[in-house]
């Protein structure tokens, strides 16, 4: 080796050794109080942060979360019986964090972290589960539509990209199938998708995630869950970790969609874990800050300024109701923070009307500023429709007689309820709502007879073939030009005399 740099060598060695500093570390350490029900009391462990992790003897990790002038409330992250009074506890200095980036994707992990499938995790980067929400200077208006696939939500309740909304209705009225279905339709677009499941059972998350897997959605997707039998102090995190991987993509300019499933049990998790660290109970016995619990989450929910990427994070909220009461305490709460809901009706789940959307109590308040200008076009008048239709039919129900243009009135208002009902893992293309609702706009559907959903899908499977350029101009662009809509229309009537001629049956 040339004596240079052998010289240069020593040289930067000596530069190094003289900086070097011998600092001492100090550890404060606390003891434990007392502990029952996941909650621990630690004596003298000052200089804590709120939501530190402190970490028990025996490996076992709780989060601060009372902060008082002889010690620190805790609550426990995993259901362990190995703390017990007189342990030490030691402060780690970090709030709650969890990892995120690219290495995410297609992965299933606890609130902390941690991986749930198996495999281990390589992060290389890591945020805090809580964070400020954005500035309102630091957004930008929702302009850009997020498409479910779901013709009844599309064409009446459309979500744009960086809303936050919410999805309501009773037990078992299919609120989870139309945040997973929007999931599922995001294959051809560039949307990150996040499913956070807090409370939920074990069995509902792994039904979920083969469904994901199986239509290819987990690509693109994660999940991070809080199974039942965690501790409150897990499911209360889950949807603040959710929140923060989706913030991760969302600096770097990429859209991202979040499903809280639900903030129901998230609540319930943190009255539970309030009320053992004898926080005053309120109304129902709820703390008095269970609507911050909600608002500082979803208000992190934001469409973001061209300036700082132009990312967005949308979010889809589930809240479940008792007997239909959207009045509730946490109902209401929810729905002042979010930018409008689909109600999901548990009558007409029962009668056949999948996806149960009563589109009479659903509104997005974003509206048609997050709409396709195709769909734009063929949707117009089609809420005022449905809403006068379920009016006219309950008068009719008494069987009085009607004239011809009530007749025609109930026609038409049955063929658009076939038409809104859709089976579950089958979104609709763009262009598909559009040339079903311009169908039912010209009355195509009236020699259907009594078999809508048959004629509409040979109706589709005969447009795909005829007019694919069409089809790829709305799809590509999002709009349909004049000459389109004459191209399909020519198409339809044609469609509708072999149907009628039996060429098609």
């Amino acid at each position: 080796m040339p004596e240079i740099q052998i010289e240069e060598i020593g040289g930067y060695l000596k530069k190094q050794i003289s900086r070097f500093r011998v600092e001492p570390i100090v550890y404060r350490c606390g003891r434990v109080m007392s502990v029952g029900d996941g909650v621990v009391r630690v004596k003298e462990l000052p200089d804590r942060l709120y939501g530190e992790l402190l970490e028990f003897e025996g490996g076992v990790y709780g989060m601060a979360l009372d902060l008082e002038e002889d010690g620190v409330g805790a609550v426990l992250m995993d259901n362990s019986d190995t703390v017990n009074v007189g342990d030490g506890v030691k402060g780690t200095g970090v709030v709650a964090e969890v990892p995120v980036g690219d290495e995410l994707l297609g992965r299933v992990i606890d609130p902390i972290g941690r991986p749930l499938d198996g495999e281990p995790l390589k992060a290389r980067a890591y945020l805090p589960c809580e964070r400020p929400a954005p500035t309102i200077m630091q957004r930008r208006p929702v302009d850009k539509p997020l498409e479910t696939g779901i013709l009844a939500i599309d064409s009446m309740i459309p979500v744009g990209r960086g809303q936050r909304e919410l999805i309501i209705g009773d037990r078992q009225t299919g609120k989870t199938s139309i945040a997973i279905d929007t999931i599922i339709n995001q294959k051809s677009s560039d949307v990150i998708c996040i499913y956070c499941a807090i409370g939920q059972k074990a069995s509902n998350i792994a039904r979920i995630i083969e469904t994901l897997t199986e239509t290819g959605a987990m690509e693109y997707s994660l999940v991070v869950a809080s199974t039942a039998s965690d501790s409150p102090a897990m499911q209360y995190l889950a949807p603040y970790a959710a929140c923060a991987v989706a913030e991760g993509f969302m600096e770097k300019g990429k859209d991202v969609l979040v499903v809280y499933d639900d903030l129901s049990k998230h609540a319930v998790a943190y009255r539970t874990m309030s009320l053992l660290l004898h926080r005053p109970p309120g109304r129902e016995a709820y703390p008095g800050d269970v609507f911050y619990l909600h608002s500082r989450l979803l208000e992190r929910s934001a469409c973001m300024s061209k300036e700082l990427g132009g990312g967005s994070i949308t979010a889809l909220p589930i809240i479940e109701t008792m007997g239909g009461n959207i009045s509730a305490y946490i109902p209401t709460n929810v729905i002042s923070i979010t930018d409008g809901q689909i109600y999901l009706e548990t009558e007409l789940f029962h009668s056949g009307v999948r996806p149960a959307v009563n589109t009479g109590l659903s509104v997005s308040r974003v509206g048609r500023a997050a709409q396709q200008k195709a769909m734009r076009k063929v949707s117009g008048t089609l809420r005022i429709e449905l809403s006068q239709f379920r009016e006219m039919a309950v008068f009719t129900r008494f069987g009085s007689d009607v004239d011809d243009s009530t007749k025609r009135m109930l026609n038409r208002g049955n063929i658009l309820t076939e038409l809104l009902k859709q089976p579950k893992s089958s979104p609709y293309s763009l262009f598909e709502q559009v040339s079903l609702l311009l169908a039912y706009r010209n009355n195509i559907f009236e020699d259907a007879g009594g078999n809508i959903k048959d004629f509409a899908s040979q109706m589709l499977s005969y447009l795909r073939g005829s007019c694919a350029s069409a089809e790829n101009a709305v799809n590509s662009t999002g709009d349909l030009s004049d000459e389109n809509e004459k191209r399909l229309l020519d198409a339809l009537n044609q469609f509708k005399e072999s149907y009628k001629n039996g060429e098609h049956q």
